[in-house]
């Protein structure tokens, strides 16, 4: 097992030096320049002159594979640089966002849990019966409509017209989350539920459910004890890609209801063209990802005797 976690990490090097490297590469040739974009933003008028300073002050100026390498170098010590745009550290300023992220993710991944999980279990036992259309019919409007569009429907009746909720987030607290975090859960358990009632049926349909109804045993135990732990695999990965989709839709999220975590964060900074904080966003995305996929790897094997075993074997 040592030698197996030690292998996976030897190889998630490559990954995140291959990601620093693209990334890097790709808001380089964007188009754009920051310290132009930093200029417009003050309405003032500058020389040419001045902006070369302020080019060679960022180390704009530098070819491309120095620009890269002294980034590396830095980041290899810790050191994510200073935003173009606050002057401030970008480790400093990801780091005091990160909590209300986090906080967003664990209530997020919670409610998914809490509404996909059940549905989808009961979906599949009432198969082709009133609550399975039911569901399947709540899930298909869940997952039609956009992120955003759920927002601004949420923030309508609960904020708006029935005052439970803040309509913007002032502060990082459960009061200010449950909007964004409705949001994220609405079309996320709606995908989910149809994804676990499809594991929960293949598993309903093999031999040993029905020896197990031949020999007497109750259906709930037979439920809960066998098909929802040979489940598990399916169902640990549809939660994994559940905080990979989450990466994706959390800055947008964020954005409507002004939730001050890493997503808003990155949206504010790429229409800044801020490059050290979107390059620091995009590296706690890869490494959470990796992170992610090194987590359910182990958790595959310590689930499933039959990848442990074959792993083993290799």
């Amino acid at each position: 097992m040592k030698k197996y976690v030690l292998r996976r990490l030897l190889q998630l090097i490559p990954i995140l030096l291959v990601i620093t490297f693209l990334s890097f590469g790709m808001m380089r040739l964007a188009g754009s320049d920051a310290v132009l974009q930093k200029m417009e933003n003050t309405g003032m008028s500058v020389s040419q002159e001045a902006v070369d300073a302020a080019r060679a002050e960022l180390g704009l100026d530098k070819p491309f594979l120095t620009q890269y390498f002294v980034w590396l170098g830095n980041l290899l010590r810790g050191d994510m640089g200073t935003s173009y745009i606050s002057g401030q550290d970008v480790f400093e300023t990801f780091v005091s966002k990160l909590p209300a992220t986090l906080l967003l993710t664990a209530i997020f991944i919670l409610l998914t849990i809490l509404v996909s999980l059940p549905l989808g279990v009961l979906a599949a036992v009432k198969q082709n019966r009133l609550t399975d259309y039911l569901i399947r019919t709540a899930s298909f409007l869940g997952n039609s409509m956009p992120n955003f569009f759920v927002g601004l429907l949420l923030m309508y009746f609960f904020a708006i017209r029935l005052g439970w909720f803040p309509v913007i987030s002032r502060e990082v607290n459960l009061q200010s989350v449950i909007l964004p975090a409705m949001t994220l859960a609405i079309a996320m358990s709606a995908k989910y539920l149809r994804q676990v009632r499809a594991a929960v049926l293949d598993e309903l349909s093999k031999d040993y459910v029905a020896g197990a109804k031949a020999r007497g045993v109750r259906f709930s135990v037979t439920l809960t004890k066998s098909v929802l732990r040979a489940c598990l695999v399916t169902i640990l990965t549809l939660l994994t890609l559940s905080i990979g989709s989450l990466l994706g839709g959390t800055a947008i999220v964020e954005s409507i209801f002004m939730w001050d975590g890493v997503g808003k964060l990155a949206v504010d900074a790429i229409n800044m063209r801020d490059y050290p904080m979107i390059q620091a966003y995009v590296m706690w995305m890869a490494i959470l990802y990796v992170c992610v996929n090194l987590v359910t790897d182990l958790s595959y094997r310590a689930l499933d005797p039959r990848i442990r075993l074959g792993g083993e074997k290799a």
